[in-house]
């Protein structure tokens, strides 16, 4: 369980997130999240994505503890994140327990809540250890128009705390599409040497959003992310990463913009997902 510890607590990731393992065995954990500046949105509200990583590391945690230590590599190969409320200003306990575990898959649910109880996700994972198998070469990503317009928007993005610590910048906000990079960076590491999965569901995240602002144009807006589903296709790999957003439909508040995020070297799809996204115009 020390080598469990030591990925949660000792990844450049989630060390800088401040995430602490409280309790783990072979069908539980119990993480903790203290409040900080660096992982909000404005108004000290708790962003989205560290909620999601939250369930990417419990999920982890629980199924590396039910498959044995010699089952890697492993990757959270599906994820179902409903966001249910706003956590401002206020340390958060994720509570993940092991559903059922296979020879290579665990399904696990994760709760996030606040110190007082309020939930603020639920969270379901696949966790995949890979049993020591080679690691196969991911389809390639098809990218996108090339085009390059950041719109209003963009340029203010990399303001948000969180967003601003993970390196992320718009490169194209406009007419439903937008690409979204995240250099790589330590802040944003796995232990094992590749970018950490919460760093990528960041991302993933919040490509989603801006896909879905580029559908709707900008605006003083109340907006926010209502879930999201991905599949990481396996680890990600230590390179820059490209998301591509597409806003495939709008209805009326609610936007569903599909997002790949692939390697910036050789366009190899790390992640893949559909945000879906309200705007309160």
């Amino acid at each position: 369980m020390e080598e469990i510890r030591s990925w949660v607590e000792n990844s450049p990731y989630s060390k800088f997130l401040g995430v602490r393992l409280d309790h783990i065995d072979e069908k539980s954990a119990r993480l903790i999240l203290p409040y900080q500046d660096e992982n909000s949105n404005p108004g000290k509200a708790l962003h989205g994505g560290c909620a999601a990583s939250l369930g990417a590391i419990g999920g982890q945690a629980v199924a590396r503890a039910a498959l044995g230590p010699e089952s890697g590599a492993w990757h959270t190969a599906q994820m179902q994140v409903s966001y249910l409320a706003a956590a401002i200003g206020e340390d958060v306990i994720a509570e993940a327990e092991l559903l059922r575990r296979g020879k290579e898959l665990c399904f696990v649910s994760i709760g996030v809540k606040t110190a007082e109880g309020k939930q603020i996700a639920s969270i379901t994972t696949t966790v995949r250890g890979r049993m020591g198998a080679e690691l196969v070469e991911t389809a390639a990503s098809s990218g996108d128009h090339g085009e390059s317009d950041p719109g209003p928007m963009g340029p203010h993005i990399g303001k948000v705390p969180f967003i601003g610590n993970r390196g992320i910048a718009v490169e194209h906000m406009a007419g439903g599409t937008s690409r979204l990079v995240m250099p790589y960076s330590e802040n944003n590491a796995d232990l094992a040497g590749g970018v950490h999965e919460g760093a990528v569901l960041a991302l993933l995240d919040t490509t989603g959003a801006m896909g879905s602002w580029a559908e709707s144009g900008p605006g003083r807006y109340k907006a926010s992310t209502v879930s999201m589903q991905l599949q990481n296709l396996a680890p990600a790999p230590k390179a820059d990463l490209v998301a591509y957003g597409r806003c495939a439909q709008r209805d009326g508040a609610i936007f569903w913009t599909d997002v790949e995020v692939a390697s910036a070297v050789d366009g190899r799809i790390a992640s893949r997902g559909t945000v879906l996204y309200r705007i309160v115009t």
